[in-house]
């Protein structure tokens, strides 16, 4: 065998040295990386969920001014009022005629309670 040129051998050592001294930096870089990644994974993860909420919170708020947009229409609330102008008018004709029926008791009340026979007693005298 022909014998091997020492620096052949210093050579290839610092070769191989090289390759696992690069290895060993990639790995700790991708653990880096890798790391890096979970944390960007965590941070889009609660953004997606703020955004989410947004969401849910804007499409409540949308349905509620839809609501009460419609509850506040000019056709409905004319329609409310002429309601509420009926009911007012009905109220005032019903307070005359109780008016008109309580002077009309109380002038023909004299004020006396004499005492009611029972319903047996009235049976009884027929």
């Amino acid at each position: 065998m022909e014998s091997v040129d020492p620096s052949l051998i210093v050579t290839a050592l610092g070769m191989l040295v090289s390759i696992v001294s690069a290895a060993a930096i990639v790995r700790q870089k991708l653990a880096s990386v890798i790391e890096q990644m979970q944390d960007m994974e965590k941070r889009l993860r609660k953004s997606d969920t703020r955004i989410d909420k947004s969401e849910v919170h804007q499409s409540t708020n949308e349905q509620r001014v839809s609501v009460l947009s419609t509850m506040l229409s000019p056709e409905r609330r004319q329609v409310l009022h002429e309601r509420l102008a009926r009911l007012e008018a009905n109220c005032e004709t019903l307070r005359r005629d109780v008016d008109a029926h309580r002077s009309e008791y109380l002038s023909a009340h004299n004020g006396r309670h004499p005492p009611v026979p029972l319903v047996e007693e009235v049976k009884k005298s027929d």
